[in-house]
C-alpha cells in the first residue's frame, strides 16, 4: 500500500470568501474521484484548517501500489480535475509518498 499526502497553498491574491469556495470545489472534485481511479482505495481532502497552518488543504489518499499511484496521477478524470479545480488556484504544492 502507498500514502499520497499533497499538502497545497491557495493563491494570496483571492479572498477569504473565494477561498472557502475554491477548498470547497478541491475537496467536491477531488473526493468524487472515490470508487473511479483502479487502485485508490481512500481519499480524503481536509479544508478546515486550524489558524496556525502555514497550508489550505491537504490531500490524504491510498493505493494499492506504487503503479497505482502513477495510473492515478495520468488518469483522465484525475487530470480533470487537478486542470479545472486545483491548478489554477493554487501557489504552492507539496507532496509526500511512502509506503504503508
Amino acid at each position: 500500500m502507498v500514502k499520497h499526502i499533497i499538502l497545497w497553498k491557495l493563491k494570496e491574491e483571492f479572498s477569504e470568501e473565494e477561498k472557502k469556495q475554491i477548498k470547497a470545489g478541491i475537496k467536491e472534485g477531488l473526493e468524487g474521484l472515490a470508487g473511479q481511479i483502479p487502485g485508490m482505495t481512500e481519499i480524503k481532502v481536509r479544508i478546515d484548517c486550524l489558524p496556525s497552518s502555514t497550508v489550505d488543504v491537504m490531500l490524504d489518499s491510498t493505493f494499492e501500489s506504487a503503479e497505482a499511484l502513477k495510473t492515478y496521477s495520468t488518469h483522465p478524470k484525475h487530470v480533470a480535475v487537478a486542470d479545472s479545480k486545483v491548478r489554477p488556484y493554487t501557489a504552492v504544492r507539496s507532496c509526500m509518498d511512502y509506503e504503508i
